[in-house]
């Protein structure tokens, strides 16, 4: 009972305790540029999400085999493979949702959850719970990026998924689906997430600045405090 209840926690660590968007505030960049439009958050959060399964996977099935000394780059080389064959099955089928994702399918390759999963937990723990820790930060990380980009939709273009909703309620404001817009929506989501856990998830931020980080174990400013 408690084995199963230790792999719960684990897949449902990445919704809300660690989300890797809004409490650990890791890959705004991405977040920020791809979260115009519902269809496209719901996108590259699978995308991430399919890359960040197979990866913890098969980081976690090598870890005894990689040499401490170059597992960086080796993560890197696993990554990398599997955002590669992404990439293609996208081309192949889903033009339409490759074509406005655009160059940030490839950079997912140095995406800090990425690789901040797989030098936090892949390497550290087994086959099975580290694909239901990627697992359940990818769906974290999908929730979040979906729920930001409805919002976005909604208030910069009178939509979601395409389908108008505002028709006659109010004149779409057209910053939302602009960079100050994401910062903004980002802001307010990250704001009203402390109020609803009481400042728990600003907390949980100080605390793992450096988790996204793969030099983070080498690096002297882990220990006073983070960078």
């Amino acid at each position: 009972m408690e084995n199963k209840k230790s792999k719960l926690s684990i897949f449902t660590n990445g919704f809300i305790k660690e989300n890797p968007i809004l409490v650990l505030v890791l890959g705004t960049c991405p977040t920020l540029a791809v979260s115009t439009m519902a269809s496209n958050g719901i996108g590259m959060g699978l995308c991430v999400t399919f890359v960040l399964f197979f990866s913890n996977i098969f980081i976690s099935a090598l870890k005894k085999v990689i040499p401490d000394q170059v597992r960086i780059p080796c993560y890197i080389v696993v990554i990398a493979t599997f955002v590669s064959v992404l990439q293609m099955l996208l081309q192949a089928y889903l033009p339409n949702l490759n074509k406005p994702l655009g160059l940030y399918v490839p950079l997912i390759v140095v995406n800090c959850i990425i690789l901040g999963r797989a030098e936090a937990f892949a390497n550290k723990n087994s086959v099975v719970d580290s694909a239901l820790d990627g697992l359940g930060m990818g769906l974290g990380y999908t929730c979040a990026l979906t729920i930001m980009a409805c919002i976005r939709e909604l208030l910069g273009a009178g939509t979601i998924f395409g389908h108008v909703v505002t028709a006659n309620l109010f004149s779409p404001m057209s910053i939302f689906v602009l960079a100050p817009g994401g910062f903004f929506t980002f802001g307010c989501i990250i704001a009203a997430l402390n109020k609803l856990t009481k400042g728990r998830v600003k907390e949980k931020q100080a605390a793992n600045k450096c988790l996204g980080c793969p030099g983070a174990s080498v690096c002297s400013k882990v220990e006073e405090g983070g960078c």
